[in-house]
């Protein structure tokens, strides 16, 4: 049981301060045996009442650790401790409030990963505002779309990107180098006031052309929920060195990449620029990353690389998103790596739901497939009329939530063991001579040749 003293100094647990936490298991067996939501709560210093996503981010944490590592496609480190973070997301805050904004208005971020972009994303939430990022890519047709539909009272741009401040009504900040010297004249200190219900990100999904997705819209709270792809789909526990090298303008580099691991205190790396996967790997190198959560397509231009062994990496989890990874790219991450890339399956609806848990020695993984659903995620594989389906049979993806079973809209089927294996969008299904098959394996069997 929590007792609330005050939630921005120090939270007190009565006796069970010995009690082990969910970061303490690494077993699959573990991992269902001990999950229950209030011990993701037990995680966090707030509550429902007293929760901000940039407070358990930054500042419970020591502020002489380092927080985030970025590289860059020039070449350059930048390296920010949580103290610098607490320190310019509280200057940002301050500076906001000063502007007279109101609790709820959005502030879109287009920056590429830097101090600026950090302490303005936790900034904007400290403040109680809503964070909007945006992919860097986005043209004036892309970034005046999204403008559009969330409202925000204020732009702050990369300088790379300042002439698209032309093209549109809303208060635009370019973020060059007199940002952050404007900044110091605000003060360095700053208490939150949210709640867990509170709006803190508006975040949209993909497409960088006129047909915009809808915002997935996230409250503090997303926070505490996000923790468990953290723990089982990425494998994060303390102690870890982390890198996720994509964008934090998605969901992926934003949620798994950057806030879950952050709240877990785990030091964290990214990449900003033209993605190069020689420097990627230098990177790893450079920072001793143990634990890697990237797109599949990342792990594809890895395999590019001439000599990628030359590289002394300390890699014991890797883990992959975005799309199915084909076999032959899987085979090749094992030999180079030592290890077996653990699959993320999941969407903007529903979250991830089926991983591969990595760093657990009894769920061995099996190329292809899913893996099976997280503590809590009840999936299952149904056929169109809504009967569960036999082992090895082509359903439809379900997950049951809210009372009622939601389909996410893609074809799988569960083997023998109890692994899924995703076969392809629900709508993306191709008969031939009376056999189904679905892009994903076609795509698959070309690959081999």
């Amino acid at each position: 049981m929590k007792k609330s003293i005050k939630y921005q100094k120090i939270k007190v647990r009565d006796n069970i301060s010995f009690m082990p936490r969910l970061t303490d298991y690494t077993s699959y067996e573990d991992a269902h045996k001990f999950f229950t939501k209030e011990a993701l709560w037990d995680l966090f210093d707030g509550d429902k009442d007293n929760l901000n996503i940039a407070y358990e981010c930054i500042d419970r944490h020591d502020p002489n650790r380092i927080a985030i590592n970025i590289a860059t496609d020039t070449g350059e480190i930048q390296t920010i401790t949580f103290g610098d973070l607490s320190t310019w997301s509280n200057r940002v805050a301050n500076w906001l409030q000063a502007k007279g904004y109101r609790a709820g208005d959005r502030v879109a971020i287009m920056l590429e990963p830097s101090l600026e972009f950090y302490a303005a994303l936790f900034g904007v939430m400290k403040a109680g505002y809503v964070a909007v990022p945006l992919f860097t890519a986005f043209g004036p047709d892309g970034l005046n779309a999204r403008l559009k539909d969330c409202e925000p009272v204020l732009v702050i741009l990369d300088p790379k990107k300042s002439e698209l401040a032309s093209g549109t009504d809303t208060e635009t900040l370019i973020a060059d180098d007199d940002f952050l010297s404007d900044l110091e004249a605000y003060n360095n200190t700053y208490v939150t006031s949210t709640s867990s219900a509170d709006m803190a990100m508006y975040q949209y999904t993909s497409g960088t052309s006129r047909e915009l997705p809808e915002a997935v819209k996230h409250r503090h709270r997303a926070v505490v929920t996000v923790m468990i792809a953290a723990l089982y789909a990425t494998g994060v526990r303390p102690g870890d060195k982390y890198m996720c090298p994509s964008s934090p303008a998605w969901g992926h580099g934003l949620w798994h990449g950057t806030l879950a691991p952050l709240a877990l205190g785990v030091e964290i790396s990214t990449y900003a620029g033209k993605f190069d996967p020689e420097k990627l790997l230098a990177a790893m190198e450079n920072f001793k990353i143990t634990n890697l959560s990237a797109a599949a397509t990342h792990y594809r231009l890895m395999r590019n690389i001439s000599n990628p062994k030359k590289h002394s990496l300390r890699l014991k989890k890797l883990s992959f998103t975005g799309e199915p990874l084909d076999t032959e790219t899987a085979l090749w991450a094992r030999q180079i790596f030592g290890h077996d890339v653990c699959s993320i399956y999941g969407s903007t609806e529903v979250g991830v739901i089926i991983a591969n848990y990595p760093g657990a020695d009894d769920l061995p993984v099996k190329v292809g497939s899913l893996g099976k659903p997280l503590p809590g995620c009840g999936v299952s594989i149904q056929n169109p009329q809504g009967k569960a389906c036999s082992v090895g049979e082509i359903g439809e993806i379900v997950l049951w939530r809210k009372n009622n079973f939601f389909r996410v809209k893609d074809l799988g089927s569960i083997d023998e063991d109890g692994y899924y294996f995703h076969h392809g969008r629900a709508d993306d299904v191709i008969i031939s001579a009376g056999w189904t098959m679905s892009a994903v394996e076609i795509e698959d069997v070309l690959l081999k040749h």
